[in-house]
């Protein structure tokens, strides 16, 4: 408290041994006028208002229900409450013990309370929000005198793409309840809340997919475009320049309704397209815009179908996944992109790597050349002319006019060599030399061949432990290794599972001229809890095979493989624990920091040391 008193008689801060973020939010409180003697946040909404704001919001209260009944039993005499808010900091759900919801009420923790920062000051729902972060705020840290007798820990909750804030989960109670793993428990609340809101997601882009490709044989030369409800492009074969996957339209507000979206559309579509909103249930879940053949957007320059250089296969957009953990690896590539260093992708197989380094290419330059070579599928006597190429006679079943290799090729663009790590080790040097100079040699020729390509390797292999083996030369591996990256599994990709089911069914669909067939909620839980071993590659398969073989319109568990199901016993649904929420939320946040445990302890705040004695425990017996 008397740090409190410091701060607002101006002493300098240096003397307030508070943490930086609660000293910035007191700032940002005392800049914004908040009164410090305030007793209560103020009543943003009542009665039919209430009803109305909920309405607006149903989404987010239907993703959170199942959770929050359960967590109403969890806290049941435990002192807490559990409130869900709107992007503005106004209360939307509060479930908890009776007594700490009566208490609450006295400060107006209750529907349509408004806890915005500015409105309020310093507390865990309104600093969440000004800092887009989890934060906790514990007793005398709160800004505003009336609350200083509770403590509290909240986590935005986002919406699944595009990282909008959607609101906020916050945990609070009398100091008494105070304790670090509530931030856990309130960022794993929050997450689970946005698997919740991508799922249903899915299932709406899957039924918006089926109805475009109901509408594809019907529309001869003209082009389609297809929009969730949230702006982003889920199909399109617009053949000029806005046919981005996954990208969401500039100036595209999901707020608006339905009836107002064409207004935000860009200037080609809104001048051309026929715009057709698609409803389910009574629900808009995307829009349809049809542009005429003869009012197309510009077109780029016509490429030979397959081209490297086709710049619909080049292109972060074509990564398909929003889990946190993947999210960071594509930022990480998009901006090692930007320069032209070699890069070392590591990943188990399937996972995608080769996607990666197209997009990694396309964002460079996708009009340069974009060759791939596997140095784990050709013999250990044709490596080499395949990679630098080859005269007439250079060996025996060389071609009669000889060919250039795979630097060749690439000059100018990039060269991935997938499976680096099988290259024989007599080639290395060569390799390496190659790297350095800039100058191949053709298998049986003297001339030096001038050559500039932008290397990215790929490799399922510790390279570190293939050196330590003699594999590996270590000179090109710290020539390879300039920069690295490294792909997560699918299992590590939380939510990722529903969105790839979603985009394999449409792009199946359409290549083999099959109906789409829907996965019903249960098939979805199912895969979503499995380890997929083969990652990416393996659910592509298994969604090809569902689409060409199956017979019905619902594709329902017993179609599933059965090494892909777990045993009965692992199906019955265990009651919800205090310490699965928190050992869920120490593991997404380590899967989100790349396995940076300092990172994901900060993340969470809470210390290293902390983090470990909590690993240890939650890995234990219940």
């Amino acid at each position: 408290m008397w740090a409190w008193e410091r701060f607002l008689t101006g002493e300098p801060e240096a003397a307030i041994p508070l943490g930086n973020v609660v000293v910035s939010s007191w700032r940002r409180s005392l800049a914004l006028g908040v009164n410090p003697t305030g007793r209560a946040a103020p009543i943003a909404v009542r009665g039919e208002s209430v009803l109305a704001l909920r309405h607006r919001h149903r989404d987010l209260i239907a993703a959170s229900r199942d959770l929050f009944q359960r967590i109403a039993d969890v806290f049941a005499g435990a002192n807490c409450m559990m409130l869900l808010t709107d992007p503005d900091g106004v209360v939307l759900e509060v479930v908890g013990d009776h007594r700490t919801l009566g208490q609450g009420e006295r400060i107006h923790l209750v529907a349509g309370g408004h806890w915005r920062e500015d409105v309020i000051g310093t507390n865990g729902i309104g600093t969440a929000l000004a800092t887009g972060q989890p934060a906790q705020v514990h007793a005398a840290e709160h800004f505003c005198e009336g609350i200083k007798s509770w403590t509290c820990a909240a986590a935005p909750v986002r919406e699944p793409g595009s990282g909008r804030i959607l609101g906020v989960v916050d945990i609070s109670g009398p100091p008494s309840t105070y304790q670090r793993g509530n931030l856990s428990l309130a960022v794993a609340t929050a997450r689970q809340i946005e698997t919740a809101l991508a799922e249903r997601a899915g299932r709406e882009r899957v039924r918006l997919l089926e109805r475009c490709l109901q509408r594809v044989p019907t529309l001869g030369n003209s082009e389609l475009l297809a929009i969730d409800r949230t702006g982003r492009i889920v199909y399109s074969n617009l053949r000029g320049g806005l046919n981005g996957l996954g990208e969401t339209l500039a100036g595209f507000d999901p707020d608006q309704p339905a009836e107002r979206w064409f207004d935000r559309l860009p200037e080609p579509l809104r001048a051309d397209g026929a715009f057709d909103a698609v409803t389910l249930d009574d629900r808009t879940v995307g829009a349809m815009i049809v542009i005429p053949a003869r009012n197309r957007p510009a077109k780029t320059a016509a490429l030979p179908a397959g081209s490297e250089a086709d710049a619909s296969r080049s292109g972060f957009h074509h990564i398909i996944g929003a889990s946190p953990v993947m999210a960071q690896t594509i930022r990480r590539a998009a901006q090692l992109s930007r320069h032209r260093v070699p890069v070392l992708i590591h990943g188990e197989t399937g996972v995608g790597k080769e996607l990666l380094a197209r997009a990694m290419h396309g964002s460079l330059d996708f009009s340069a050349p974009f060759v791939v070579f596997n140095c784990g599928a050709a013999s250990k006597d044709l490596i080499g002319g395949e990679l630098f190429g080859h005269v007439r006679g250079a060996f025996t079943g060389a071609t009669a006019e000889g060919r250039p290799g795979r630097f060749e090729l690439a000059d100018g663009g990039t060269l991935c060599l997938d499976e680096i790590g099988e290259l024989p080790l007599e080639l290395q040097p060569i390799l390496l030399r190659a790297l350095e100079d800039g100058i191949v040699y053709r298998l049986g020729d003297t001339t030096p061949r001038k050559v500039a390509v932008r290397l990215i390797a790929m490799t399922n292999r510790d390279l570190h432990d293939e050196v330590a083996a003699g594999r590996f030369r270590r000179d090109l591996f710290y020539r390879i290794n300039v920069t690295s990256i490294t792909v997560p599994p699918l299992r590590a990709r939380q939510g990722d599972v529903e969105l790839l089911i979603d985009h394999f069914v449409a792009s199946v669909a359409a290549r083999h001229g099959v109906p789409p067939r829907h996965f019903s909620p249960a098939t979805r839980a199912l895969l979503g809890r499995y380890t997929w071993p083969g990652n990416v590659r393996e659910l592509r398969n298994l969604v090809e095979n569902l689409l060409l073989a199956g017979d019905c319109d619902i594709v329902e568990p017993d179609e599933i493989p059965i090494d892909m199901r777990p045993a009965p016993a692992d199906q019955a649904e265990a009651p919800v624990r205090l310490a699965d929420i928190e050992h869920a939320a120490l593991q997404h946040a380590i899967a989100a920091a790349g396995g940076n445990l300092s990172e994901a302890a900060r993340s969470l705040g809470i210390s290293r040391s902390t983090l470990h004695r909590r690993l240890g425990r939650s890995s234990g017996p219940s």
